[in-house]
């Protein structure tokens, strides 16, 4: 057993060395940077994460940059990326870091774990890939991996489906304790980009010797979906393109998103149809967000559905430093009205956004 895992371990570092993605966070052992990273990488796809990451380490090149920052600055450029939690939790245990460690990381994932928003898999990733610690990583990727290598099925509530604990215990065997990070970044890239969740890539994978499972892979039923219709307003304070626009500011009480600035809703009954600027789907979650955004007056501002006072005109060189909702963004952008555009008309889009 011992002669089968050390050849595991040589097989998929050999290939991870072949065919890991350049990935801006991989040419760094700063705990800082992983850190950064991997709270991105949260429920976010790599190639949404890469601009974001790279704007962000330039804004907030150290721990110390970003604990200084306000926190509407980071919501600002956080903005888009979904899931704003990520980004008040980093902030705060920013400031941590810095008022209790001296601006320091702490080097292992027991230390990590004890920082706001900071879970077991975030923790042995940053321990593990910065400081060396041996402590495997499971991620819904590595989960899959080890399902699959086990001959176990990967469907939640199946009543053979192993724990948690079970998981932890086959990683730690197979963990390679001298090379822990790059082991670990190669369970996590077989899992990203050959081990799929459905048509896994079988004839690729370099470890296909030692799975059980042999291209049968029980990965359970589709992710059910629900839709929800929405509108929203865009009013100009003046004709012409460069002129302020009006937002709502999400109150602090709201579940999602506290804080953040958005299009203001309004009801579509009796609006014409000719005023529709723009239809969209935007997805969060489980959710399908179907919306419609009108071209209203300053004068109809009493077809909103907010409450007056959450609302501002903004002009659209401060768009850029207001921590803005990932769907009103798009819209924006799409319209043209965010910085570094110009002119506007109406559109239709149908897009998915996790």
């Amino acid at each position: 057993m011992i002669g089968e895992i050390a050849s595991f371990q040589r097989d998929i570092s050999a290939w991870y060395r072949q065919n890991a993605r350049d990935l801006p966070w991989r040419r760094t052992r700063d705990p800082y940077a992983i850190w950064v990273s991997e709270i991105m990488l949260q429920q976010t796809r790599v190639a949404a994460v890469m601009e974001y990451y790279q704007r962000f380490m330039g804004q907030f090149p150290t721990i110390e940059a970003l604990a200084s920052a306000p926190e509407e600055s980071v919501l600002a450029l956080w903005s888009g990326l979904g899931y704003y939690r990520r980004a008040r939790m980093m902030h705060h245990a920013a400031h941590i870091v810095v008022a209790e460690h001296g601006g320091k990381m702490p080097a292992t994932a027991a230390q990590l774990r004890k920082l706001p928003g900071i879970g077991d898999y975030t923790s042995a990733a940053v321990a593990s890939i910065s400081f060396d610690e041996p402590v495997p990583v499971i991620d819904g990727n590595v989960e899959r991996v080890l399902l699959r290598l086990r001959g176990e099925p990967a469907v939640k509530g199946h009543p053979d489906a192993p724990g948690l604990s079970d998981l932890k215990a086959a990683a730690q065997e197979l963990l390679d304790t001298e090379q822990p990070g790059d082991f670990n970044q190669a369970m996590m890239e077989l899992g990203a980009t050959v081990c799929l969740p459905r048509a896994p890539l079988c004839a690729e994978c370099p470890v296909r010797a030692y799975c059980r499972t042999q291209g049968e892979h029980e990965t359970g039923p589709a992710k059910k979906m629900r839709s929800v219709q929405v509108s929203y307003a865009l009013i100009r304070q003046a004709p012409g393109p460069r002129t302020a626009i009006l937002l709502a500011q999400r109150g602090a009480q709201e579940s999602q998103m506290p804080g953040l600035w958005e299009l203001p809703l309004v009801d579509p009954a009796g609006l014409a149809e000719d005023g529709i600027l723009l239809t969209v789907r935007h997805s969060i979650t489980n959710t399908n967000y179907y919306v419609t955004i009108y071209s209203l007056l300053p004068d109809q501002r009493d077809r909103l559905q907010v409450p007056a006072r959450s609302t501002r005109w903004i002009s659209a060189r401060e768009l850029r430093s207001i921590p803005l909702t990932g769907l009103a963004r798009k819209v924006l952008k799409r319209l043209k009205i965010m910085p570094g555009y110009t002119g506007m008309g109406p559109q239709v889009l149908i897009e998915g956004e996790a």
